[in-house]
């Protein structure tokens, strides 16, 4: 089945087989091309893998069962995530064009779908480099020794530690009062703080340098940012295996509790990780592809690109939940060792009479002996298992849990300058992405001057981004953060998935695009990937919008907050958004996804009342 849109009457055709050859020769010395094929996988690797895969991947398996959440997430990978990962590639080395250029030529009324993707790519963009500022702000600090959030710093007075540090941790007190100086609620923006613009600046101009003239020089910076952090996640693997505990933390992590494969959610949150993981719909992975030549294997490309994506989303778990073991140890053996100190003083108890091996037995021995004095000492309960279940998601697992970890392995700098840069280089390849699938489809659209060279408008992308991010470096901004990473890059990113999938199959047309296939490599794609294209990935991207959609709408949006006077500090406390939030909301999530459906129905409204007005044109002029 093929959808007929209305015939738009453009000249933005799409060329033929022999037309595709006969432009790769005339575009030999014009269009950007990849210097090699394993430049072209480095970089889309480096778009593919980054940050979510070291922190949002490992808690979704904490979240969900362990070893029992990777069974649908590998599942998922090869019926939702490789089938549309292959479309982007061989649709965008089909017709050679970003995002706007290769919808648009499908036909004009998809055009929305590529403006969609440039907004998204934005709008991510702008809350992705601030990340990466916070990032090189914790990487400038580690050349210190001790590290600054190892210990609390002294009062007013200097008379003590701060109160509010000894309250909660040094490593929560060095995030949320040091680097963001957080406030107490989004609407309280507190003024921008000159450490998170320098930050900012820096981050961004970075950038710029990285991505000024393109895939030219993202080409050559790649074999840095997207191999290193393979380097040293395996350097960290070696050591974490080394800490007492760390194999605790892995057993805990692929222990599966199959209970969970029953639950809807586990299945729902691993397709959307699938969907993240690669980057879909963000329009970069089409403009790369559409700088390969007419016969690339784009179907291999797929296929290697989905296997190092998936392991790398388990081999960056393993490494995780080895510091993670090590932590909840090292919280574990202070548990026991404070409440031991406390029951020797109490019961006046001879030295190392009670131990980490004999624990349990003397607890409950005490316990049994001595109720009433046993009660009144507060001892805390000791539980390894919950302090391995305590996952943090995102920023908190980075610059939170981390960094406990590292402040307690010897030579600590070392390992956080390490560990740092290791996020630094992961951050900054996906953002090549980013800047291509904004950059790409403005070109595309024409709406800045032609004699604009690339250096200019990277340079122009970058500016205008760094102004609106400055949203972030304000008291308020780890909030805005978490706003824009919870709607600008969720549902819109589904949406347009979803669309692109009905545009190639029921508007360009599957036969037709069979064909094209095997045009560029040589024989047309199996059973497997007909299936997938027509019924299964629309079907499980359809299932997954829905339930994101009416879980949104059903639950009363609130945001975690930091606040020394709430009953719950030590801790985050969640308060309800203020109701103006949802208009921002509606920009951020809304305006993408609506966008493909609007300019879609402004176009057959524009293109009516034009062939009405040269209708009457021609009856006026006949009579």
């Amino acid at each position: 089945m093929k959808l007929k849109l209305p015939n738009p009457g453009v000249d933005d055709r799409i060329p033929s087989h022999k037309d595709l050859e006969r432009m790769e020769k005339e575009e030999a010395g014009d269009r950007p091309k990849w210097d090699n094929k394993v430049q072209y996988l480095l970089t889309c690797v480096g778009f593919c893998v980054g940050l979510g895969n070291v922190w949002r991947f490992p808690y979704l398996c904490q979240s969900h069962g362990g070893g029992a959440f990777m069974i649908p997430f590998l599942i998922l990978l090869v019926l939702e995530g490789i089938p549309l990962l292959h479309l982007e590639f061989a649709i965008g080395q089909r017709l050679r064009k970003g995002s706007v250029g290769v919808w648009r030529s499908i036909n004009p009324y998809l055009t929305g779908v590529g403006i969609a993707s440039l907004l998204v790519s934005f709008l991510v963009g702008l809350y992705y480099n601030t990340i990466m500022a916070w990032i090189m702000w914790y990487l400038f600090n580690s050349f210190q020794n001790p590290l600054p959030w190892s210990q609390c710093p002294l009062n007013a007075n200097r008379t003590g530690l701060l109160e509010e540090c000894e309250r909660s941790s040094t490593v929560d007190y060095f995030w949320y009062r040091e680097t963001l100086n957080t406030s107490t609620a989004i609407e309280e923006a507190g003024g921008l703080q000159w450490w998170m613009v320098l930050s900012l600046v820096a981050a961004w101009t970075l950038l710029y340098v990285c991505c000024i003239r393109g895939i030219e020089t993202t080409g050559k910076a790649v074999y840095v940012t997207s191999t290193l952090p393979y380097v040293v996640l395996t350097i960290f693997l070696i050591r974490g295996l080394t800490l007492k505990g760390s194999t605790d933390g892995i057993k805990y992590l692929f222990t599966p509790d199959v209970n969970e494969l029953m639950k809807p959610t586990t299945w729902l949150d691993a397709g959307a990780q699938v969907f993240y993981a690669f980057s879909l719909a963000w329009g970069g992975l089409i403009s790369f592809s559409s700088y390969n030549p007419v016969h690339n294997n784009c179907m291999q490309d797929a296929v290697i690109l989905s296997a190092v994506t998936g392991l790398t989303s388990i081999y960056a778990a393993t490494v995780t939940y080895s510091i993670i073991g090590f932590r909840a140890t090292q919280n574990y053996d202070n548990c026991v060792n404070e409440n031991i100190m406390a029951l020797t003083n109490t019961f006046d108890l001879p030295e190392m009479s009670i131990n980490s091996s004999n624990y349990d037995e003397a607890l409950s021995q005490l316990n049994s002996s001595y109720p009433d004095a046993f009660l009144g000492l507060g001892i805390q309960t000791c539980d390894l298992q919950k302090l391995l279940s305590e996952g943090v998601e995102g920023t908190g697992l980075a610059f939170i849990v981390f960094t406990e970890a590292i402040t307690k392995m010897p030579g600590s700098p070392a390992w956080s300058v390490l560990f740092f840069f290791m996020l630094f280089c992961l951050g900054l390849s996906t953002l090549f992405g980013n800047i291509e699938g904004v950059v790409a489809p403005l070109t595309d659209l024409n709406v800045l001057p032609k004699n604009w060279p690339q250096e200019v408008l990277t340079g122009a992308t970058c500016m205008v981004s760094f102004i609106i991010s400055l949203l972030f470096a304000q008291h308020s901004g780890i909030y805005w953060v978490t706003l824009f990473d919870n709607f600008a890059g969720s549902i819109p990113l589904l949406t347009i998935g979803l669309f692109e999938m009905i545009a190639v199959v029921y508007i360009y047309g599957i036969d037709r695009f069979n064909e094209d296939i095997e045009f560029m490599i040589g024989h047309k794609p199996s059973l497997y990937w007909q299936i997938s294209w027509r019924f299964i990935s629309p079907i499980i991207l359809l299932v997954i919008l829905v339930f994101y959609l009416v879980t949104q709408t059903q639950q009363e949006l609130t945001y975690l907050v930091w606040d020394p006077s709430s009953a719950e500090f030590p801790g985050l406390t969640s308060v309800p958004y203020p109701s103006w939030i949802s208009s921002i909301i509606f920009l951020l999530a809304g305006v993408p996804s609506l966008i493909v459906p609007m300019y879609a129905l402004c176009r057959l409204v524009f293109v009516y009342l034009k062939r009405k007005r040269k209708s009457s044109d021609k009856t006026v002029q006949i009579s």
